[in-house]
């Protein structure tokens, strides 16, 4: 690690980093994922100015060597690159709306976590301050910030990704998607989703096999995940499938796996544990058998899923 830039005792402040402004990076929002994201840029040499509604929280960056900023409109003003990180996108345009006309000519990096319907709007909004804007999902943990696992995408204006792309490269791997503003916002969710249906699949396996004293760690090392990792194998198979709309079964036939799913509730019950997060799968997999899909495979599903 690189030494800091000053000495834990002396505090820069923004007026003192003018000449620096041109490859200067503000960071607004300091939690655990806002500060990784300002440590990030601080570790790369770039002057970096810090903001946080509660201001103690940037102490250990003015540490390491970031300016503080007293107000949101001091710290947009310090740097051409604004990089906000913050609960929610209400709470981004009630800090931004503080900015005033410090906005204009500026690019807003927005990695709050939202939905697509909300990256839109506050690309409307922070277009019409006269600010280029980009969205980003992060698909990272704090840690990760900065190493060759984390990945983050983005969306919006292909101007302004292409111009603060070296400093995006400094949290991972930088992917654009496109200029709707929506579209990283949208892959973040889906992403989200596959993983929230992964770990349901894991909770309620861990849990039916712990009612006979069977060890979550032995069952999820030894079965669990050789088994998931030959499952993620079929995926490509099922994607081109949906791509297709063809659905002919070419291994277990839906009706199949329907007794399957039943089974499997049926056996929590009289285990003693909640099928609920089995019950969604199996109402949308019966309901496709119902309409005839008996013979299709699992990826049919998808269909039901669309409505």
């Amino acid at each position: 690690m690189r030494e800091p830039i000053v000495s834990a005792h002396t505090e820069r402040t923004v007026e003192s980093r003018g000449a620096d402004r041109g490859s200067a990076v503000t960071v607004i929002g300091l939690g655990s994922m806002g500060g990784a994201l300002a440590g990030a840029v601080l570790e790369a040499g770039y002057p970096t100015t810090v903001w946080n509604r509660t201001a103690g929280k940037a102490e250990p960056l003015v540490r390491r060597g970031a300016a503080r900023a007293a107000t949101v409109a001091e710290a947009v003003s310090a740097s051409p690159t604004v990089i906000a990180c913050v609960l929610d996108y209400r709470t981004l345009r009630e800090i931004l709306s503080t900015a005033g006309d410090a906005l204009a000519g500026r690019t807003v990096v927005n990695l709050t976590n939202g939905t697509p319907a909300e990256a839109s709007e506050t690309a409307a909004w922070v277009e019409g301050h006269g600010a280029r804007y980009l969205d980003g999902g992060i698909m990272a943990v704090p840690e990760m910030i900065g190493g060759a696992e984390s990945l983050v995408l983005y969306s919006g204006s292909a101007e302004a990704f292409e111009a603060v792309e070296p400093v995006l490269r400094r949290f991972g791997s930088a992917m654009y998607l496109g200029a709707d503003p929506g579209l990283a916002s949208l892959h973040d969710l889906a992403l989200l989703a596959g993983m929230y249906g992964l770990f349901s699949g894991f909770l309620h396996a861990v849990a039916l096999v712990g009612t006979e004293g069977v060890r979550a760690t032995e069952f999820t090392s030894s079965l669990l995940i050789p088994w998931l990792q030959a499952m993620t194998a079929t995926l490509p198979e099922a994607a081109a499938q949906i791509d297709a709309g063809e659905y002919a079964a070419t291994g277990s036939r839906l009706d199949m796996q329907a007794v399957a799913l039943a089974n499997i509730v049926e056996a929590s019950r009289s285990q003693g544990i909640r099928p609920d997060l089995m019950l969604p799968i199996q109402a949308l997999v019966e309901r496709r058998v119902a309409k005839g899909g008996g013979g299709e495979d699992i990826a049919a599903v998808v269909e039901e899923v669309r409505g």
